[in-house]
């Protein structure tokens, strides 16, 4: 049965629920001769055993490098040869599948990407490849200032919980996967029933859900059940991390524990608050941050704000690069004016403003396929529905100065503490 729902900017998209549990979204835009496709699959990070930390990103990296009847040259070559787009990531909460082509190509392509999603073969030679250019990657993040101190402060803020760690994770256990690993791994979690399909582009509903038929819809549900993810409970106290560097500038980063996304009325309306906030602080030269702490102060070279979309409990930053001989001070500018937006509330002025840039931005960031593709798509994942498209830009619009005030006071009580520099002027 396929359901129609009305989007925002008068958009609808269709939605089907396989048999065998793939759920399907499509929207139609024949506005350009391109379809997009986004494919999220249950799993991610979150998944991972801790000793097998990493496991996630070798499966994203080389399960497009084979399958059981392809190379990785003749998947590239495929790809390559009509001018299409071809890709597979891991994140913190999943796995992206994700497609562009011409609307004549796209059942090729489409079929191809399915063959890659079911029956990789994991080459080894390509597992070893991939390890040693992950290798690479986590010591090259060690050199720089910026990920070290976001890495220290995730730490402070989750523990033992999985959003601590980078998707590469550590040199430690990258070491220990096999090809193995990545075959159960794969065997484990890719499966139809945890399975969503986003289609946009110049294809109707009817069109799209024949091929993705075509493609998985004999695709059959193991009878074991997928493993439920245990994830240990969140216990942050305030923390300071200091860690000495020799580098130009010192890097300033406060972190506060923030909601994840939710559909829940009450829960909506604090995460549309922390939007807000974000973007009033952090979002362009004419930010909060960026104002004071720059322009008037000349305090710091970067500045800003940002707050992660999460399935689980996710994390508001703010941060800073400064002159080392300027740290202590860029701390209490920094932290003052996070301090500030719980004692007073914003103007309405103020919040106007920063209702205008999200909501600009959330319309921008939906004229492309691709990005119409992704954003439903991980409405739908995340579970809060695609409807949530015309949730979001109401609940942004009904919050007040008062209640952005309220889910300050809620949320940025004593905060996380990571500073980064010289030695001599991080310790004071």
């Amino acid at each position: 049965m396929t359901q129609t729902i009305d989007l925002a900017q008068n958009r609808s998209v269709h939605r089907t629920v396989l048999s065998n549990g793939i759920v399907v979204l499509v929207t139609e835009n024949p506005a350009a001769d391109i379809i997009a496709a986004r494919l999220f699959l249950q799993g991610g990070h979150r998944s991972e055993a801790v000793h097998q930390a990493g496991l996630c990103h070798l499966v994203a990296s080389v399960i497009t490098k084979g399958t059981q009847t392809k190379s990785s040259m003749q998947i590239a070559e495929q790809v390559e040869s009509v001018g299409a787009s071809l890709g597979i990531e891991s994140s913190s909460d999943y796995f992206l599948a994700s497609v562009k082509t011409v609307s004549t190509d796209f059942p090729e392509i489409f079929t191809l990407m399915g063959e890659i999603l079911r029956s990789p073969s994991f080459p080894e030679a390509e597992v070893e490849l991939e390890r040693k250019l992950t290798l690479q990657a986590i010591l090259s993040q060690q050199e720089q200032p910026f990920a070290v101190a976001m890495e220290k402060l995730r730490q402070a803020l989750y523990g033992n919980h999985p959003y601590a760690y980078t998707s590469l994770s550590t040199a430690e256990t990258i070491a220990t996967i096999t090809a193995q690993d990545l075959h159960q791994y794969h065997k484990t979690w890719f499966r139809p029933d945890h399975l969503v399909i986003s289609i946009a582009g110049r294809i109707d509903a009817k069109t799209a859900i024949a091929q993705v038929e075509a493609v998985f819809g004999d695709w059959v549900v193991p009878t074991e059940a997928q493993p439920t993810v245990s994830l240990p409970a969140i216990e942050t106290e305030p923390t300071r991390v200091l860690t000495p560097q020799e580098t130009q500038q010192s890097i300033i980063m406060l972190g506060y524990l923030a909601p994840a996304m939710s559909s829940d009325l009450n829960s909506l309306t604090e995460f549309a608050a922390l939007k807000l906030l974000c973007t009033y602080l952090g979002n362009g030269l004419s930010s909060r941050l960026f104002v004071e702490l720059r322009e008037k102060r000349g305090l710091a070279y970067d500045v800003s704000a940002f707050y992660p979309t999460r399935l689980h409990t996710s994390h508001f930053v703010a941060y800073m690069g400064t002159a080392p001989e300027n740290t202590q001070i860029a701390v209490d500018g920094l932290k003052t004016e996070i301090d500030r937006l719980a004692a007073h509330t914003l103007s309405t002025e103020e919040l106007q403003t920063a209702k205008n840039k999200v909501l600009g931005q959330y319309a921008l960031g939906k004229q492309t396929n691709g990005q119409i593709a992704q954003t439903l798509g991980w409405y739908e994942f995340l579970g809060v529905g695609v409807d949530f498209d015309r949730h979001f830009p109401a609940a942004i619009t009904a919050i007040t100065p008062e209640i952005a005030q309220a889910a300050a006071q809620r949320w940025f009580g004593q905060p996380c503490l990571s500073l980064l520099g010289p030695e001599a002027w991080i310790t004071l």
